[in-house]
């Protein structure tokens, strides 16, 4: 009775995640100007949002956007993680505490934080751009040092030590020894960081120029305009996202589980 009480229940934690999801996907083949009317099957919202320009330019600048972010902070977060790793345990554990900020702290808080150093303080443009990278970074850089610090913790710590008697400089033990042991917490932590700042929403409004929308914004944005034939386009949009994620993430899984059969 336990079992098929816990089944039920993961059962329907699932469901409630993922049917709001599953209905947009539906809906996204049909040519319904809203939920709950569903109509003939159509590729209409498809065909919208890869023959309008205002959409693709959009989607462009997020992706580019979102590998930016994630490559600066995969390496922001894995220099972190191993320069605390390997620093005596009171500079760590502050390391550890200035890391939990970021990620404690609210979206917006972290967004408007960003805008008057960056646009007050320092006086650089929103049109650089730099303040939207700079932004997302902060928020994503401490989520790959979640990411990597595990791997750093699991692996042998005699490996370091042992590479440096047998010859090796402190960067080719970085190198040839440490980073290849912790490829899965990296490899985490870039998807991580790039789910964020597709997702993020605050921090790109308060930092973003004026002609830059990332999907978030667009999405809000269209939501309270009068443009149906977009908003409908931007259902085929989340379930790309949607099958996309899907799709790494099944991958992802399947490579691990290769990984622990070798």
């Amino acid at each position: 009775m336990k079992k098929i009480l816990s089944s039920f229940w993961i059962y329907l934690v699932l469901l409630f995640l993922y049917a709001p999801i599953l209905i947009l996907t539906v809906y996204s083949f049909t040519d319904s100007a809203m939920i709950g009317k569903i109509r003939r099957f159509s590729l209409h919202n498809y065909i919208t949002l890869f023959t309008t320009p205002e959409l693709l330019h959009m989607i462009f600048g997020t992706c580019i956007l979102a590998l930016v972010v994630a490559a600066t902070s995969t390496i922001l977060g894995t220099m972190g993680a191993i320069g605390a790793f390997y620093s005596k345990k009171t500079t760590r554990g502050v390391i550890e505490l200035a890391n939990q900020i970021p990620v404690v702290n609210a979206d917006v808080v972290t967004g408007f934080s960003t805008c008057i150093l960056m646009i007050a303080f320092f006086r650089i443009r929103k049109e650089t751009y730099l303040p939207l990278v700079i932004g997302q970074t902060a928020l994503c850089a401490p989520f790959v040092y979640l990411s990597v610090l595990p791997r750093l913790k699991q692996m042998d710590h005699q490996l370091y030590e042992a590479a440096l008697d047998l010859g090796c400089t402190p960067s080719q033990a970085l190198i040839k020894v440490i980073l290849p042991q912790i490829v899965p917490g990296i490899v985490s932590g870039f998807m991580t960081a790039i789910t964020l700042s597709l997702d993020d929403y605050f921090i790109a409004t308060y930092t973003k120029p004026a002609t830059f929308d990332t999907i978030s914004t667009y999405v809000v944005n269209a939501t309270r305009g009068s443009q149906t034939a977009i908003k409908t386009a931007l259902w085929a949009l989340s379930a790309i996202i949607f099958a996309v994620v899907t799709l790494v993430v099944i991958g992802m899984n399947y490579d691990t589980e290769k990984l622990k059969k070798k």
